[in-house]
């Protein structure tokens, strides 16, 4: 699929979740699917960064406050911070606590996503280089190497000046037309993360700042998968060249997927008609799904732009009837 067709689909799905489902629910109306989009983040996210939980230690660290495994209390802490920053990060979304002037970000917000998301490590771990004024929620005050492929993050002396361009750049988003608002995000993320403006934890700030942006512009969070990590660092350094189609790419799908993977699921309910990929699980995933379709062994039906529409009733019957076995012993496929 072309970068063009994959953002008319994004925009596509997104308009079809209004039109039928009413809409992305705010986390307070279906907290259930928040607190997957949330498990699944803080694990991929610290992950992105070198941490070793699995997601179904993440899962009972958070869901229950376990700490199950032997890993390092640095490793537990790191997703505890993460996790209780992006439960700020998705309370933003669809009703949002925006800055006295309407701003899509503050520079106080960006400081107390940065605080929280590294408070719990920093109070066991703190970064070996830095100094009295350099805990969580304070810029940097040394300078930085250059970065592999050879960018340079600004001087000390110009975090201020840069980081209050990026909140205007930040806030442009909502009025520019000449490119898809993935691109638009695409750059201020890369642009934050070209800023470095504090000692450590960059990588996971600015990722929570990218899903409050797209919270508060009404898009579900992307969430960069750890397999993914060459991918997004590659298209990271295509951003610092300034060519921002490769990461506006992956941040376009992982929003897509995370509104066919968590939300649509949630709301339609067994009887409507979702996308494909919605009903998809580990045993049945979207390709097989989508070849039973087009065999016409699954109910579906091809919607105007193409994508094939099915139901959970529809998928349950189509999986009775595979297993059933006929006359014989044979399996009916």
């Amino acid at each position: 699929m072309s970068r063009e067709a994959l953002y008319r689909l994004l925009d596509d799905t997104l308009a079809d979740v209004q039109k039928r489902l009413g809409g992305l629910p705010s986390p307070a109306e279906a907290r259930a699917i928040w607190d997957e989009l949330w498990i699944h983040d803080a694990h991929n996210s610290t992950a992105i960064e070198g941490n070793t939980l699995v997601l179904r230690e993440v899962e009972e660290l958070l869901r229950d406050g376990r700490a199950v495994g032997d890993k390092q209390l640095k490793e537990y802490l790191e997703v505890k911070g993460y996790a209780d920053a992006a439960q700020w990060v998705y309370s933003q979304a669809l009703a949002p606590e925006l800055g006295g002037d309407g701003e899509l970000v503050t520079l106080t917000q960006v400081r107390h996503v940065h605080r929280m998301a590294m408070t719990p490590v920093w109070d066991v771990a703190p970064h070996p280089d830095a100094g009295p004024d350099e805990g969580p929620g304070d810029f940097r005050k040394h300078e930085i190497h250059p970065f592999p492929g050879g960018m340079v993050p600004p001087s000390r002396a110009l975090i201020d000046p840069k980081m209050r361009d990026w909140l205007d750049a930040v806030e442009a988003i909502r009025t520019e037309s000449d490119r898809h608002p993935m691109e638009s995000v695409a750059a201020i993320h890369v642009a934050f993360e070209q800023i470095h403006p504090f000692i450590d934890g960059n990588g996971r700030t600015g990722r929570l700042l990218l899903n409050l942006v797209l919270c508060r512009l009404g898009y579900a969070p992307a969430i960069i998968q750890k397999r993914e990590r060459e991918k997004y660092l590659r298209a990271l350094r295509t951003a610092d060249r300034g060519n921002f189609g490769p990461l506006g790419e992956q941040i376009a799908r992982a929003v897509l997927d995370n509104v066919l993977r968590f939300v649509v699921p949630a709301l339609a309910g067994p009887a409507r008609l979702v996308p494909l990929p919605s009903l998809a699980t580990p045993e049945l995933n979207a390709v097989a799904l989508r070849a039973a379709a087009q065999r016409g062994r699954l109910k579906a039906q091809r919607a105007e732009n193409g994508q094939w529409m099915s139901c959970r009733a529809w998928v349950d019957e189509y999986v009775a009837s595979k297993y059933q076995r006929v006359s014989g012993g044979v399996e009916r496929s």
